[in-house]
């Protein structure tokens, strides 16, 4: 089983911040990771040992020994996807396919992390006007789910809207409508390998989302969710998996 308490990581590019955005450094004033992170804390408690890392630290805060002893790992980019060092997404990409769970968040679709792990180009419809969004449950015994409104009402967020190309995920746990009567996959789950990721869209830089108790939650039940469920293993296959590839 894997050791308690669970080891996660929240990355964040810190792109925003450290460049002075307004918005974001109001919303976020020490770092959108370290908003996550608190918002773990307060719902996992005891259960889990959360840490922090950015793009600006050597070798993204993601050396070896960092990735082998994180459980889970959440993904927060936006400007910066193509700074991302290639070694790095191979060493995370690695880990996944060993065991460790992944939540890929927001703007993180377009991650090389997440593009890889879904072998697609993960583009999506966007506008952002600031509307609100209702994110439905609408797979309610899914543990993700768990204590979650139906629907959580998040006053003001960016719209992400349909076509969003991305392979059949194993399930949707979540959809979003939007005032504009958008809608989208927001909340998708997936196993690549032996490792589990979630995709969980709201949480843009301009708004507050990650202050959002609901929306909190959404992402302590993620990290159960993702975590390991024994000890992290070598994983091959010769194959490739519809809509993925291994490396």
């Amino acid at each position: 089983m894997t050791a308690s308490p669970l080891r996660v990581l929240v990355w964040n590019e810190n792109i925003h911040e450290t460049r002075g955005d307004e918005k974001a450094l109001a919303n976020y004033p020490d770092g959108i990771h370290t908003a996550i992170a608190d918002g773990l804390r307060r719902h996992l408690g005891a259960d889990a040992e959360v840490g922090t890392a950015t793009l600006q630290e050597d070798e993204h805060g993601l050396p070896q020994n960092v990735v082998d002893r994180t459980d889970v790992l959440l993904w927060w980019g936006h400007a910066g996807h193509d700074l991302v060092d290639d070694a790095v997404v191979d060493r995370v990409h690695r880990a996944v396919l060993e065991g460790m769970g992944i939540l890929v968040l927001h703007s993180g679709h377009y991650s090389k992390i997440f593009t890889r792990l879904m072998g697609t180009t993960c583009a999506l419809k966007w506008r952002n006007d600031g509307e609100r969004e209702l994110v439905w449950t609408v797979a309610p015994r899914h543990p993700i789910a768990a204590g979650v409104p139906h629907p959580i009402n998040i006053p003001e967020q960016e719209m992400y809207g349909e076509f969003f190309d991305i392979p059949a995920p194993e399930e949707t746990v979540f959809l979003s409508t939007f005032e504009g009567g958008e809608v989208f996959r927001s909340g998708l789950t997936y196993t690549r390998g032996n490792g589990r990721v979630f995709y969980f869209s709201p949480g843009d830089q301009e708004f507050p989302v990650y202050h959002h108790v609901d929306v909190q939650r959404v992402l302590a039940n993620g990290v159960r969710w993702a975590a390991p469920v024994g000890e992290r293993r070598a994983f091959t296959a010769d194959y490739h998996a519809p809509g993925w590839h291994l490396a």
